[in-house]
């Protein structure tokens, strides 16, 4: 892999990991933990007829078939291990941290506030600074207070100002020691899950509904945008977006006019709404959809655990695309893949690199890449079956071990650096 000079990397580029308070933390009290032990005998019995098409099935499927799996109970306890978890950063020459503020463990009753818990994200920040790792701060990673969904959660417009309220008092307890927001974590994703397909709580499958909230979300992170603007000129804020490369795969009229309709709803209305208030546009980053007539037929020549199709190299035509569309300074907010024989890693990672390497030398402004995740974790309804981590967690002991990729990925940013 060349050095920095000779790929160009900015002096001050953003190399790091992304995670998300449920996935990592553990000891979580939210709608999901809920919707967990509501579930989970039910995903354990429908895992065999949703999974077992995939190349590497067999290896997973003694424990997605158990309960346990689907409930996140204690994940990689990071809340308690995130000393240790900021170490591994460091030594793999990282200078950045992506983590979301668990809403719930703040604000566990509409009218309570939990002095402790701010207290403790204080203490991950400072733990962060101290080691030289610039945080960025979530503030809706998928979770929300029970009680807040018992409200109507962001079905309501009503509901907008408890959760625009509780940001801007999080982010004014922290300081100066936060610079970076995402205001919402892929809320295209959670809209879809939640209130179309019924995947993910409240597992409605309610159209109208789930276009209320998506205009709701957009509502919601403008209005913060704006208020963190006028608060201090040091915030910049943008949205984590999940971002697909959707290109046609052949030239037949409806498989052009397809892919670009797609294209514009996948990938563009949602973004337009936001954009004017975002300072950077932050991308999630996993997979590409190639379109064959008015369906999606990707090549699949190498798929990852959970059966999607690698190409880590259109990462370079979704900035060029971006950077074209809007002109704005890209972060990759999240890449990565399942790999739990960290079999496609290395592979993927190169790819990812040489395609920031690519479009930086045709001027897009891209200021970091964070890959997810650093540990092992609890994947949404998956469970802890899928293995995203660079390094692996034991369920048991919570020992940390570095995959081959990790020990690669260091010494390789060390190199660009």
């Amino acid at each position: 892999m060349p050095n920095r000079q000779e790929t160009g990397f900015p002096k001050k580029f953003l190399w790091g990991v992304s995670s998300s308070a449920h996935q990592v933390e553990g000891g979580q009290s939210n709608q999901w933990t809920v919707w967990e032990l509501e579930n989970a005998k039910a995903l354990a019995a429908q895992a065999p007829y949703h999974y077992n098409d995939l190349d590497n099935w067999e290896d997973y499927a003694a424990l997605a078939a158990q309960a346990p799996n689907y409930v996140s109970d204690k994940a990689a306890n990071h809340y308690e291990l995130y000393e240790r978890d900021l170490e591994l950063v460091r030594k793999m020459n990282m200078n950045t941290y992506r983590l979301s503020i668990e809403w719930s463990r703040i604000q566990p009753q509409k009218d309570a506030w939990d002095v402790a818990a701010v207290e403790h994200y204080k203490s991950v920040l400072t733990a962060c600074k101290e080691r030289g790792i610039e945080p960025i701060v979530t503030l809706f990673h998928f979770t929300l207070p029970v009680w807040f969904v018992e409200m109507g959660g962001f079905e309501k417009a009503a509901n907008l100002r408890l959760f625009i309220d509780y940001s801007m008092r999080i982010l004014e307890e922290f300081g100066m020691s936060v610079k970076y927001v995402i205001t919402l974590n892929e809320p295209e994703i959670y809209m879809r899950h939640g209130y179309i397909e019924g995947l993910w709580p409240p597992q409605l499958m309610n159209k109208r509904l789930g276009k209320m909230v998506l205009a709701n979300l957009a509502k919601a992170h403008n209005q913060i945008a704006d208020k963190l603007h006028t608060a201090s000129r040091r915030y910049k804020v943008s949205i984590a977006k999940n971002y697909s490369y959707i290109y046609p795969g052949d030239d037949a009229w409806l498989t052009v006019r397809a892919a670009s309709y797609k294209h514009r709803q996948h990938n563009e209305i949602f973004l337009n709404k936001v954009i004017k208030t975002c300072d950077f546009i932050g991308i999630n980053y996993y997979l590409s959809e190639r379109v064959y007539g008015y369906r999606v037929h990707n090549p699949d020549l190498r798929v990852n655990d959970v059966g999607w199709d690698m190409q880590p190299q259109y990462l370079a035509r979704v900035l060029e695309e971006l950077h074209e569309k809007y002109g704005k300074p890209i972060l990759i907010t999240e890449n990565g893949l399942a790999d739990g024989a960290d079999k496609d890693r290395i592979w993927w990672l190169t790819q990812s690199i040489l395609a920031l390497q690519t479009a930086i030398k045709k001027g897009v402004p891209v200021m970091g890449y964070l890959y997810s995740n650093l540990t092992d974790g609890f994947e949404w309804e998956k469970g802890r079956w899928p293995q995203f981590g660079l390094f692996a967690v034991n369920p048991k002991t919570m020992e940390r071990a570095p995959r081959p990729s990790a020990l690669w990925l260091a010494k390789t940013l060390k190199k660009l650096q």
